[in-house]
């Protein structure tokens, strides 16, 4: 197999992955933004190129598939742009933070007919393995139940709570095994570290051939446990990644007196006898197979949707606000936030933890207004945007459609303010134009129009207008490029650009004009 494939991401799971690939003789070159983790893996990996530009990725011809372990909150915008710039995608669980986002990844994928994959791992460890095929001969009989608990006292996240970061392993084991998705599922749980992010959560998950599921996953549990246990007519089995005995099968038996009366005969357990092989160094292989054979992976985007969309349902259940309907549309607020009366919030938008939405706003549909955010009064949010946790969104701000604005961005109304002066007559209006991003921490100073597609830079500071589709950073804010409305940089020869997107682009001396598919 050649040695064509990019990683993006070295950190917590990325070093894993980063060995397995070099091991394999499949890694080009790795990516991750911290400097001073690429020192340490380069003094090791001598042969492989390293680079903190995802970019370089994007354009390599030498590249065709990109891995990819980046937080859960920038798997969307990564894969996104991975496959724009042609490219086969590997992306750990889960595939993205909402199902929208995921069918939209799914059906980018299938239009450019590039392979996408999701790293449930588990599917590709021979326990598991061994298990289905259990099941698929009959020797458990009738499936009558199935639970897991995966516990840990260990990484705790803020980005995402535990049904997101440990849920995707048992969900993906039960739809494969069951090879069917569940009618109903509910969840409860707390959350006792950060408020509004669940520590830990029970799901139930119920199916249409009379199966039912629990799965427990905790990151405040005392000790690390695995554990995934089959229930059948015929026998129990026990798969515990945290053992020697990875698949143990019990052959317990219930024996009915006088009809009446069930009685449980136990017997010994009996170890399953398993191939040898580590699950990841299979999963990644697999991939490669499927960059190389075009073959569709096993655990591919359609999968990965399929258990956003049980996740999804579980998070749904865990908010007692539920979803509420005014003037016939329907919206979702979390309990810990709080919308005035005279506001207007359009269809599928979602509201998360200690966020306040104030009078006379008007948010538009399919918006993801994040932690801790504050909106208005007075606001309009167009429709698809999503604004990150910690922003306030002040009177005289307008965001067109489907604009990001990053965690802790600021905007400003008053140009120059003073505690004990009073200046609301001095608003200044700030535009921010369709599809246009604003990076973690920056600072939007009030009467400025920030363009149609441009990116501003984490951090900086903008003081003026900006183009559209420039990109501008630093303090103050300067435009350093240009970037196609898919979010890639341009590079041009000359006046003319053309995106991996197929996108065209013309420059003048201060602005660009890019073209629509």
């Amino acid at each position: 197999m050649a040695k064509n494939i990019g990683m993006i991401g070295l950190g917590y799971w990325g070093k894993n992955i980063l060995r397995n690939l070099h091991g394999l003789g499949l890694l080009h070159t790795a990516c991750d933004s911290n400097t001073e983790t690429l020192e340490q893996w380069q003094a090791k990996y001598e042969n492989v190129q390293f680079t903190t530009s995802y970019d370089d990725l994007l354009k390599s011809p030498d590249i065709a598939a990109i891995v990819i372990a980046t937080p859960a909150i920038t798997h969307f915008a990564v894969v996104k742009a991975a496959l724009l710039a042609g490219k086969d995608v590997f992306v750990e669980k889960p595939l993205a933070l909402t199902v929208k986002d995921g069918e939209d990844l799914v059906e980018l994928a299938a239009a450019n007919g590039r392979i996408l994959m999701v790293g449930h791992i588990l599917q590709y460890h021979p326990a598991i393995e061994k298990l289905k095929s259990m099941i698929a001969e009959g020797v458990l009989g009738k499936m009558l139940y199935i639970y897991s608990n995966r516990l840990n006292i260990g990484k705790l996240r803020t980005e995402e709570n535990i049904l997101w970061s440990f849920a995707p392993h048992d969900i993906s084991i039960m739809l494969g095994l069951l090879e069917e998705e569940p009618s109903k599922v509910s969840a409860f749980g707390g959350h006792y570290i950060s408020d509004g992010v669940f520590d830990t959560t029970m799901t139930t998950l119920e199916f249409n051939n009379g199966v039912k599921g629990h799965i427990f996953v905790s990151w405040l549990h005392p000790y690390k446990e695995q554990k995934l246990i089959v229930v059948g007519s015929e026998g129990m089995v026990v798969f515990d990644d945290m053992s020697e005995e990875k698949l143990r099968i019990h052959r317990h038996k219930i024996e009915w007196i006088d009809g009446k009366i069930p009685v449980a005969h136990k017997s010994e357990y009996e170890a399953v006898p398993l191939e040898e092989g580590e699950p990841l160094r299979t999963e990644l292989l697999h991939f490669a197979e499927c960059v190389q054979t075009r073959q569709t992976p096993r655990t591919d985007g359609r999968e990965g949707v399929r258990v956003l969309k049980v996740l999804q349902a579980a998070e749904d259940s865990l908010l007692p606000a539920g979803t509420l309907s005014t003037s016939n549309k329907s919206y979702t607020v979390h309990e810990s936030s709080y919308v005035d009366d005279d506001v207007n919030i359009g269809d599928g938008t979602r509201i998360w933890h200690f966020s306040h939405v104030l009078s006379r706003c008007r948010i538009g549909s399919d918006c993801v207004i994040g932690q801790n955010v504050s909106i208005g009064p007075d606001v309009i949010v167009g429709d698809r945007c999503k604004i990150q946790n910690n922003v306030s969104v002040y009177k005289g701000v307008t965001l067109e459609e489907e604009v990001f604005c990053g965690p802790s961005c600021v905007f400003t109304n008053v140009y120059n303010p003073r505690a004990f002066v009073e200046r609301k007559d001095e608003f200044r209006p700030t535009l921010v134009g369709r599809g246009s991003t604003i990076g973690a921490n920056a600072t939007i100073l009030c009467g400025s129009t920030i363009g149609r597609y441009a990116l501003i830079g984490a951090g900086a500071v903008v003081r003026e207008d900006v183009a559209d589709h420039a990109i501008v950073v630093g303090v103050p804010a300067r435009r350093v490029g240009w970037v196609c409305t898919c979010g890639t940089t341009l590079q041009f020869e000359g006046d003319g650009a053309t995106c991996e997107c197929g996108r065209t682009a013309t420059q003048t001396s201060d602005a660009v004009a890019v073209s629509e598919l």
